[in-house]
């Protein structure tokens, strides 16, 4: 498919020019400018399918959602350093830009998975806090206040960066936990959650990503929760989609929330089955759809229905996309 005559496309392409030509990805004008105009070239609900586009311009995306996660990782660190020099850093959350955001991510996280779990979990663990764990605290601290949270992440300065953020407070302090390990070598412990996230930028590209999601199917106890960030249209220039037909061995789908507000990342909510992937068996799903024998795994045969619901956060004209699993379908 030849998609470089798309406007949307052109722009993406121009801004990935500018933003791969910067000599530094830390924050600063030059840098704000470029990402603000990216994302809001981005946001607009958009028909666009990333998978279908020509090789040149999917080489510029996966290259561009590997700077996009620079970017953002360092804007997360600098903002956890001036926020940590403040003697209660949980009051000045605002100061960081896209706080509003994250708060409206919570809250609409929170909301759909009271609607497919509604007990309140004892423990959730997050997979890739980093530097700025902001849906863990404002999970923990407005909507889910008695849970305990166990963040993990691979760097050790960035769990150091979180962990004076909340230190000071009484009450989080105690329930926030920070764990520096790569999640692939978590094992048993994932037994222990009744939720888990799944951040967005952990693993930037399919395969990294569904090699995680099988792990996770592998060591999470039958009828847990995982929840997942994806993207979907134009957003997939920001951030890697997660196929929920193809991508999620082990889980049943319950449902996919899109966001046409300000709320970028798309939301999947998906229940450990009872017919996981055996242990140290792994298949791409290249290996599915041409009938590599995957064991006792069966897989929902067919994906998704679209439906216009109620907008979990405001009840206005936001379309979401829900996907929803025919148990006949189950073979």
């Amino acid at each position: 498919m030849c998609c470089h005559g798309d406007a949307l496309v052109q722009r993406v392409c121009q801004l990935y020019e500018q933003i791969s030509s910067l000599e530094s990805l830390k924050p600063s004008q030059d840098v704000n400018t470029l990402f603000t105009q990216l994302v809001l070239t981005c946001m607009p609900p958009n028909p666009i399918d990333v998978t279908k586009l020509c090789r040149s311009v999917q080489d510029i995306r996966s290259n561009l959602i590997r700077l996009c996660g620079e970017a953002e990782g360092l804007l997360e660190s600098h903002f956890s350093t001036i926020l940590g020099s403040y003697e209660n850093p949980l009051q000045h959350f605002d100061i960081f830009p896209y706080y509003s955001n994250y708060l409206n991510l919570s809250k609409l996280e929170h909301s759909i998975l009271t609607q497919h779990f509604p007990h309140v979990p004892s423990k959730i663990a997050f997979v890739g806090s980093g530097p700025l764990p902001l849906t863990s605290i404002v999970l923990a601290s407005k909507h889910l206040t008695t849970t305990s949270f166990h963040n993990y992440d691979i760097d050790p300065l960035a769990n150091s960066k979180a962990l004076g953020l909340v230190a000071s407070d009484p009450d989080l302090s105690k329930r926030m936990v920070f764990h520096t390990t790569d999640i692939m070598d978590v094992t048993s412990d994932l037994k222990e959650y009744e939720v888990v996230f799944l951040a967005a930028l952990v693993g930037m590209d399919r395969s990294a990503k569904v090699k995680i999601i099988e792990h996770l199917a592998e060591n999470m106890n039958p009828g847990a929760i995982l929840m997942l960030r994806s993207a979907h249209g134009a957003r997939a220039f920001l951030y890697p989609v997660i196929d929920p037909c193809d991508d999620l061995i082990g889980f049943e789908v319950l449902s996919v929330f899109h966001p046409t507000d300000e709320v970028i990342n798309s939301v999947v909510i998906a229940r450990r089955s009872s017919y996981a992937l055996p242990a140290g068996i792994h298949s791409s799903p290249l290996d599915q759809k041409s009938g590599f024998n995957v064991g006792s795994v069966k897989l929902p045969n067919k994906c998704c229905s679209e439906v216009e619901a109620f907008n979990p956060l405001n009840h206005g004209n936001n379309m979401i996309e829900e996907l929803v699993f025919d148990q006949e379908q189950l073979s």
